[in-house]
């Protein structure tokens, strides 16, 4: 049994469904057919154990062609001519200032610019971390450095390695 209030609410819908052309569907009818639109519209999923739902790495399902990505490493004078770069432009110490360089022998070329601030080491020497462009051919790719204040006030790279996104 339904409360008078209900009643009513339920009335007044149906009364306003009649005015827009949905007389035929009686209330009963009105409640399943908004079941259904809601079962309709809610989303379904179903687990696939077949062949189709079995995919790898090599499997390929869009119209763009795949590429292999091999950043290829710097050369060890590729690295001497970044590091000289890297030392030249830390030791300006411009803040927003990088330094281009380029290999004659093997065509890389690329860039080097400090980040963020000077900051002290585990030694107690002043350090600083850059960001080195890599560029030979069709291959670019980043390597990360750091370096440290060393006698004279040159810069001594402590590392450069291939950046990763973290």
């Amino acid at each position: 049994m339904r409360s008078p209030a209900s009643e009513s609410a339920f009335l007044a819908l149906y009364r306003a469904w009649g005015r827009v052309g949905l007389s035929a569907i009686h209330p009963a009818g009105a409640v399943v057919t908004l079941i259904l639109i809601g079962v309709g519209a809610s989303g379904c999923s179903l687990s696939r154990t077949d062949a189709f739902a079995k995919l790898d790495d090599k499997d390929v399902t869009g119209s763009i062609s795949p590429t292999q990505v091999n950043a290829a490493m710097p050369t060890d004078s590729d690295l001497a001519f970044a590091r000289n770069a890297a030392s030249d432009v830390l030791t300006k110490g411009d803040k927003d200032s990088s330094q281009p360089w380029e290999n004659p022998q093997t065509g890389a070329r690329g860039s080097v610019t400090p980040l963020a601030q000077a900051y002290s080491g585990e030694d107690g020497k002043t350090c600083r971390d850059f960001l080195a462009s890599y560029v030979n051919g069709a291959t670019e790719s980043w390597l990360q450095g750091a370096a440290c204040k060393a006698g004279q006030g040159r810069w001594e790279i402590h590392s450069l390695k291939p950046w990763r996104k973290s």
